[in-house]
C-alpha cells in the first residue's frame, strides 16, 4: 500500500477540525484498498477440517517474537487462516516495518490488508498506517473492505488519527471449496448498541458476498460490556467481583452484537467464559475481559481453545530465539482464539 508523505497526512488531518471522517476518508484511496497478495502455492495435503485463528497482534510491535510464537506454539497448530487485528505499516513504534507483509512471508501465507487508521501524532512515521489483515494458506479469490458506522471520532482522541473501524471480507478457495472469512474490529469507545450497529453491517455484507458458503468471521469485537470511554463504569466494575463476572459470564446480556449474530445462524467461539484480554487498571492489576471471538456459520468447531500470550506461558520457545529472550510481560495485550472447523461435505 503506497504511503502518503507526512506533510500531506498532516494537511488532510487538519481538515477534520471541520470535516467528517467519512468525507475525508473518501478522498484517500488507501481506505478502500483490499489488495490481495497470493504469494504461496496451496497446501498439497488436504483435510475436511480447517484451522482458524483470531489474533489481535497489538500493532506488531514484537514482530520477531510473534513469528516465533506462531511457528512454535503447539496450541496454535494447525492453522490455515489467521484473522488478525492491529498491524502497523510504516510506524516508528514497530520499527517502520510492513508487519503484515513480513509476517506473511515468514509464515508462508497469502494475505490481504485493510487500512483502519492513519496515525498523525508521530511525524517521523514513514507511513503511519495501522489496520487489519487476513492471512491464508489457501488462495484468496477476492476481498472487500467494509467501513463501519462511526461510533467515535479518533481525530479528537489523544492518539489523533484519520480513519475508523472496518472489516475485511474475503472468499477463499480451500481445495475447490469456497468459504467466506472476515476479520472484524469493532469500536471499544462506544457501548453495546454501538457495536451491534457495526456488526449488523458486517453480517449483511457477508450474507450478500458469501451466498451458499460456510462463513467464519472473527476478531476483536471489543465486547467490554461497558462503554470504553466511561472511566466511572470501569472503576465500578473493577471494584466489584459480582460486576466483574458479567465481563466473562454474561457478555451476551450486555453486548447485542452476539445475539444479533446468533439470530442469523452464527455460533460464537469460545463458548466457555475465558478471558482474551487483560485490561490494565490505573491503580494496578487488570480487568479480565472477553473480547475476541470466532463467529461460525455452516461449519462446526471440532475443538477450540484460547491461547495465552503471556511470556510465562511461552515455555515452548526455542533456545536462542527472539521469543526465548523476550523480557516483556506479554507478546500482545490479547490472547489468541483458535478453532478447528469442519467444512460441510459437497452436495
Amino acid at each position: 500500500m503506497i504511503g502518503i508523505p507526512n506533510d500531506e497526512r498532516q494537511r488532510l488531518g487538519a481538515q477534520l477540525d471541520h470535516t467528517a471522517q467519512a468525507v475525508m476518508m473518501a478522498q484517500i484511496s488507501q481506505f478502500s484498498e483490499s489488495e490481495i497478495h497470493n504469494i504461496v502455492e496451496p497446501p498439497v495435503e488436504t483435510s475436511q477440517n480447517i484451522g482458524i485463528m483470531v489474533f489481535n497482534m497489538e500493532r506488531g510491535v514484537h514482530l520477531a517474537e510473534l513469528g516465533d510464537f506462531l511457528e512454535t506454539c503447539p496450541e496454535v497448530h494447525p492453522y490455515d487462516v489467521i484473522l488478525a487485528n492491529e498491524l502497523d505499516d510504516g510506524c516508528v513504534r514497530s520499527g517502520g516495518k510492513d508487519t503484515t507483509k513480513e509476517l506473511a512471508e515468514r509464515l508462508g501465507m497469502n494475505y490481504v490488508y485493510g487500512l483502519e487508521f492513519i496515525e498523525l501524532v508521530n511525524g517521523e512515521d514513514p507511513k503511519g498506517f495501522h489496520g487489519n489483515a487476513i492471512f491464508s494458506r489457501w488462495p484468496i479469490l477476492n476481498a472487500k473492505i467494509v467501513r463501519l458506522p462511526e461510533q467515535y471520532n479518533w481525530y479528537f482522541d489523544r492518539q489523533r488519527r484519520i480513519g475508523g473501524r472496518l472489516a475485511i471480507l474475503a472468499e477463499l478457495d480451500v481445495n475447490g471449496k469456497h468459504i467466506g472469512v472476515g476479520t472484524i474490529h469493532l469500536e471499544n469507545r462506544t457501548d453495546g448498541p454501538g457495536r451491534q450497529a457495526q456488526l449488523e453491517v458486517i453480517l449483511k455484507e457477508a450474507e450478500e458476498m458469501f451466498k451458499g458458503m460456510p462463513i467464519v468471521l472473527g476478531g476483536d469485537l471489543n465486547t467490554n460490556t461497558f462503554d470504553g470511554r466511561d472511566k466511572d463504569a470501569i472503576k465500578e466494575i473493577s471494584g466489584s467481583e459480582t460486576l466483574q463476572r458479567r465481563c466473562l459470564e454474561d457478555v451476551a446480556a450486555w453486548e447485542g452484537c452476539l445475539p444479533a449474530a446468533a439470530a442469523v445462524g452464527y455460533k460464537a467461539v469460545p463458548e466457555k467464559p475465558i478471558l482474551t484480554r487483560r485490561k490494565p487498571l490505573p491503580g494496578g492489576g487488570h480487568l479480565d475481559l472477553r473480547l475476541d471471538w470466532l463467529l461460525l456459520r455452516d461449519t462446526e468447531p471440532v475443538e477450540s481453545r484460547t491461547i495465552s500470550t503471556s511470556r510465562e506461558d511461552c515455555g515452548f520457545a526455542l533456545p536462542g530465539s527472539a521469543l526465548a529472550q523476550f523480557q516483556g510481560e506479554e507478546l500482545s495485550d490479547h490472547n489468541a482464539v483458535w478453532a478447528l472447523c469442519t467444512l460441510p461435505e459437497d452436495k
